[in-house]
Formats: C-alpha cells, structure tokens, sequence
C-alpha cells in the first residue's frame, strides 16, 4: 500500500488522537469517532437553515436534523435521506454536520439526517426501523415540509450505506436514486480486500466483527439479507444507484459485490472508484477526492431528479 503524502499525514494524526474520558469500549469508540470527524472536517459551508426535531414513535422519538441548502427559496424542494456510517454503533448529528453541508448546498436539495438508534443498546432491526418510519414519515408530511415528495432519493455512507441499500429494498419505488458510499454489506469479512487492510487504515477487521456482533447478536439475523445487504436477492425497488469505493479499503470488494449484483439484476448503477483513497476519505475536507466525489454524487443526483 503506498498513500500519498496528505493521507500519510492524515493516519499518522488519527494514531495520535486519545479518549480520555471513555467510560467503556464504546463509549471509547464513539468518542473516537466524534474527535476524529471534527478534527478532519475542515471549514463547515453555511447553509441557508438548519433545524432539528423528533418523530413520534410508539415508544420512543428519531431525532432528524433538516438542512436547507443556501440559496434555496420557497418553493417545494427536492429531498435527500442521509444515513450515517460509524459501524452500527457511532455517528451522530456532529459526526457529519460538514459532510451533510456540502451535500445539502451542492445538490441543491434539503437534506434530512437521522439520528437512530445505534447498538448494541439498540441492536438489529432498531436502526433500520428507525429510517423506515422516518421515511414514510417524511413522504407522508412532504407538504408541511415543503418537500417534493416526488423527488426523493437516499445516501448512506459505510454502515449507513447498508441501512440505505435495505431500506431501498423495501421503500425503492417511492425514491428517486440511491447513493453507497463505501458501504458496509458483509458480516463475513473474507473478502480479498479485508485481507489485504485487516490493519487499516481508518478501519480494521477486529472492530468490524466486534461491530457486526454487538449489531448482530441474535445468530438468526446473521442471515437475514435486510441486515446483510450481500444477501439481498430481490432488488426489484431498488431505483438507480451511484456506488463510490475507495482503493485502500477493506469494504471495497464487498461494495462492488453488491454493486454487481444490482446490475445483474437489472438495476441502472454507476460505480465510481477512488484511486489512493482510505474508508472514510469523504471526512477529509483537505482532500481534492473528498470534493470530487460531493460533485459526483451532486451530479448524480441532479441527473436522476430531472
């Protein structure tokens, strides 16, 4: 593996970042995540609003943050599902407050960020529960939230890309495209690719099967394809997909397994790969890739909302 000098500076600062106040494993995990996500982020784009609020479950809320894209006026606008990566367990409002701005502001459309439940308090199927019903919530109120209902799409990065991938599955008639961003899809981790990066960078295999088992406790949902979405068969709602993979990844064969399979079925989707690039790259606003890729899927979306 050879990286570039920038990201040969961008690990070797992550190796020197410390939680001092974590209580347990994963409280030492999401703090890690939250200090990294801030550090690398770089300046954050203003938008034109941002606003937070609940939506009412049976016995509990999903907290959704909403971001107008600057420059957007009154009228109804098109909208963009963000699910978050952080291996089932981290991400939060601030892991990719900067990620969604440049998102929002590029593509024109107002995003809609989910803050579900993560295990292994909340373990399979509670997260992806909690972006159904949001979705449906958010189609059903499309008018109150000056929303286009018709013009709808998803993106999900890493293990937010497997809660997308799953939720297209179920809801993908009622959505526009679809975008993956190294994402997760196997509990498996034998690819050649989780071979070549069981160290890292970024990530390593021992929190992926440590991150898979606190999402994954019961050995029934271990194959289960809406927890898994390499074993989706079925991808007859799944509407047109932009897959983004980065080279120096260990989901990189997994990711373009199940880009393979959508096309094998049928499924219009564009696949994108990034020289040089590491998990997580999309965090590293210094990074010319990171930019890049904020325009392809901007591209993409735009493409598929006319």
């Amino acid at each position: 593996m050879k990286l570039n000098p920038e990201l040969i500076k961008i690990t070797e600062h992550l190796q020197k970042i410390q939680v001092f106040d974590g209580q347990n494993e994963i409280d030492m995990s999401r703090k890690g995540y939250e200090t990294m996500a801030v550090q690398l982020s770089g300046k954050k784009e203003a938008v034109k609003t941002i606003e937070e609020f609940d939506i009412p479950q049976k016995e509990h809320k999903v907290p959704i943050r909403m971001y107008k894209p600057s420059g957007n006026q009154n009228e109804k606008s098109s909208a963009i599902i963000y699910l978050h990566g952080g291996w089932f367990v981290s991400g939060s409002f601030e892991t990719h407050d900067a990620i969604v701005r440049k998102l929002a502001n590029a593509t024109g459309s107002t995003i809609v960020f989910i803050d579900y439940r993560l295990a292994p308090e909340f373990p399979f199927p509670a997260g992806l529960e909690d972006c159904r019903s949001t979705v449906e919530w958010i189609i059903k109120n499309a008018e109150n939230l000056n929303i286009d209902k018709s013009k709808i799409g998803i993106i999900g990065d890493s293990a937010g890309g497997a809660l997308a991938a799953s939720l297209s599955t179920q809801l993908g008639d009622q959505l526009k495209f679809q975008v993956l961003i190294y994402p997760a899809t196997d509990n498996k981790l034998n690819t050649q690719s989780w071979k070549d990066y069981e160290n890292g960078p970024i990530i390593n295999k021992k929190e992926g099967i440590r991150a898979w088992n606190w999402y994954l406790p019961q050995p029934e949902d271990q194959a289960n394809p809406l927890a898994i979405p390499i074993l989706i068969k079925n991808f007859k709602h799944t509407p047109p997909t932009l897959v983004l993979l980065a080279e120096h990844d260990p989901l990189k064969d997994e990711g373009q397994k199940l880009a393979n399979n959508m096309k094998t079925f049928g499924i219009n989707v564009k696949t994108v790969f990034y020289k040089d690039m590491v998990h997580g790259f999309m965090h590293m606003g210094s990074l010319k890739e990171a930019k890049l890729a904020t325009d392809e899927i901007a591209t993409f979306v735009k493409e598929n909302l006319k």
